[in-house]
C-alpha cells in the first residue's frame, strides 16, 4: 500500500503521455524527418521546466520530501555521452518508441512493443558487461 503513490504517479503520466501523443510512432517518424514540430516542443518545454526546477533546487536549497538536501553533483562532459546518446537517438528512430513510455504504449493495446522493451533490457544487459571497457 505504501507504494499505491507511485502506482497512481506512473498511471496518470501513462495517461498523460497518450493523450499528448508523445508515444505515437507518426509523431516520433515526424520529429526525425523534421516534418513537425510537436515533439521538440514536448522535449523543449520539458527541458525549460527541467532548467527552471534546477535553479529552484539550487537557489532556495530545497529538500526532498524526506527532508534530505537535494545534491546536483557536477557532471563532466565525456564521449562516451554523445555516442550513448548517438545509439539510443539511432534505437528510438528505428523503433519509434522512447524507453520512457514502452509501458504506456504496452497498455494501449500495442503488445508488438514488448519487442522493443525486450530489446531496450538486452541493451541495458550488455551495456553492464561492457561498462569497464566504455569511454566514461
Amino acid at each position: 500500500m505504501k507504494n499505491l503513490k507511485y502506482l497512481i504517479a506512473g498511471a496518470l503520466f501513462g495517461i498523460v503521455l497518450v493523450k499528448s501523443e508523445v508515444i505515437s510512432w507518426f509523431r516520433i517518424q515526424e520529429m526525425f524527418r523534421f516534418q513537425a514540430f510537436h515533439m521538440y516542443g514536448v522535449i523543449g518545454s520539458a527541458v525549460v521546466v527541467g532548467m527552471i526546477s534546477v535553479w529552484l533546487i539550487k537557489s532556495f536549497n530545497l529538500r526532498s520530501v524526506n527532508g534530505e538536501p537535494i545534491v546536483i553533483p557536477k557532471k563532466e562532459f565525456t564521449w562516451g555521452n554523445v555516442y550513448g546518446g548517438l545509439i539510443f537517438g539511432l534505437g528510438w528512430a528505428i523503433t519509434g518508441a522512447c524507453p520512457g513510455p514502452l509501458f504506456a504504449l504496452i497498455g494501449s493495446g500495442l503488445p508488438v512493443i514488448a519487442i522493443t522493451l525486450l530489446s531496450a533490457v538486452a541493451g541495458t544487459w550488455v551495456y553492464g558487461l561492457v561498462r569497464n571497457h566504455l569511454p566514461h
